[in-house]
């Protein structure tokens, strides 16, 4: 039993990595994406060199973004397969068609359209090109769709029927598809990715600007990515307390682990909120607690007397490990406010006309570029941790489905991955630092065309 339990948390931590180098990259797709479609859109209607002059400066790092995600998705793929053998044969019927369309829809409406993206605005005319960026932004947002599809119906299963030998089949489509938690999850994720690039490139534009700080093109990079921290950070927010609100419903132990709560408080005391603790999964207690009284039952339950179920009122083999889940989530709690407040700020900064003259205001932005990925990840530790013991929720425990493989294997694979990362991503790293160290500047390396290459006007 204890070398299953050893290859089971060897084989968790190797997942833990290869997923949390692919997640960013993959959201960092999105949110990219998304925004070269948006400036070669206000090109097209402005006609403003300006806006094509940043789109082709980022879409170098697009295509870098591209290149090393696609690397490291093979990795994922590959340790999923030797690792979790068992989850394929057990769910193989219902999260391998999904897997499927993800590729067939998603990949190659990508992969089709993003050489012309790169390669091809001289070629097919300003706006062929646009609909090729907007085929491509379609296409990770595709991505995405069917990649938490599946990962949903994990946290929340419908729509199957057992058979005989324990594997699960598919019974109704839609209720798979569009499972309980999907569309909390998807719109979730979906402004996640968007503030993660937003934070990531106003950080970079900041760095810039500290160093060029009349640079045109560095302050509409600088300025577009605190509009979207503005405007998405208040709607993440409102998105996160529905999808709590789901949580609970579905996932009770889950959100009981995120609150730190072993016993439930008397009738009508109402639920406290645990700024600071250290629960102790074997004394099923916390230690060190700092809370303040009620206050959780505001967001839980929308009032001041309520409480939910207690750690104690689920069996002990089915509770997730509390720590990481605790403080995964406060971590992401305390990043996001830390974004509500850099928008706010950026808000008096423009009524006071000082948005790039405040030096202070650049170096935090600096400081808060990793701030929407790392937040990112540590909601991702939240889902999946917090789903633990099971892999398919209350149905398939994660140990079940794990492949006959020892510790020794699984680590031995892990060294190897690692050392494939160390050269794919330090490569990368190295190219990204070169592309980045200067500002874009006007008429930047590309296909340089005007709208009159579309219409024949001078």
């Amino acid at each position: 039993m204890d070398a299953i339990d050893s290859a089971l948390m060897a084989a968790r931590a190797q997942f833990a990595i290869t997923i949390s180098f692919h997640i960013v990259l993959a959201a960092f797709t999105i949110g990219l994406a998304n925004f070269l479609m948006v400036l070669e859109a206000l090109w097209l209607w402005h006609g403003r060199k300006i806006y094509l002059d940043v789109y082709l400066y980022w879409l170098k790092v697009f295509a870098l973004n591209v290149a090393v995600g696609t690397a490291s998705g093979l990795i994922l793929e590959y340790q999923f397969g030797l690792n979790w053998s068992r989850l394929s044969t057990q769910a193989g019927d219902i999260l391998g068609p999904l897997m499927f369309y993800e590729v067939l829809a998603a990949f190659f409406l990508e992969a089709g359209f993003l050489g012309i993206m790169l390669f091809g605005l001289k070629k097919v005319g300003p706006r062929l090109h646009f609909f090729a960026t907007c085929a491509v932004t379609i296409g990770s947002l595709i991505s995405a769709f069917w990649i938490l599809s599946a990962n949903s119906w994990m946290q929340t299963p419908v729509g199957y029927s057992i058979g005989t030998d324990g594997r699960f089949i598919a019974e109704d489509w839609w209720a798979i598809i569009f499972n309980p938690s999907f569309p909390y999850r998807l719109v979730h994720m979906t402004l996640a990715a968007l503030l993660g690039t937003a934070a990531l490139l106003g950080g970079v534009s900041a760095w810039q600007l500290l160093r060029a700080p009349e640079n045109p093109r560095a302050r509409l990079a600088y300025s577009m990515s605190l509009w979207a921290i503005v405007v998405l950070m208040p709607v993440q927010i409102v998105v996160g307390d529905l999808h709590g609100q789901h949580s609970l419903k579905v996932q009770p132990q889950k959100v009981a682990a995120i609150e730190g709560s072993w016993t439930r408080p008397a009738e009508g005391a109402g639920e406290p909120l645990r700024l600071f603790a250290l629960p102790d999964m074997t004394e099923r207690q916390n230690h060190w607690e700092v809370a303040i009284p009620r206050i959780a039952s505001l967001y839980l339950r929308h009032d001041l007397s309520s409480t939910i179920a207690a750690l104690d009122e689920f069996p002990p083999q089915d509770i997730p490990p509390v720590p990481a889940v605790f403080f995964a989530f406060r971590f992401m709690v305390g990043l996001g406010l830390l974004m509500l407040g850099q928008g706010m700020t950026s808000l008096v900064l423009r009524w006071r006309q000082r948005l790039y003259a405040t030096r202070w205001m650049l170096r935090v932005c600096v400081l808060m570029a990793p701030a929407g990925f790392l937040a990112m990840l540590s909601g991702w530790v939240v889902t999946e941790v917090g789903r633990q013991p099971f892999i398919v929720y209350g149905l398939l425990r994660t140990a079940d489905s794990l492949s006959s493989v020892s510790r020794q294997q699984v680590v031995g694979a892990t060294w190897t991955i690692l050392s494939f990362y160390l050269v794919i991503f330090g490569v990368g790293l190295w190219v990204l630092l070169r592309l980045l160290r200067e500002p874009p500047h006007e008429g930047e390396p590309g296909p340089q065309p005007t709208l009159a290459d579309e219409t024949g006007e001078s």
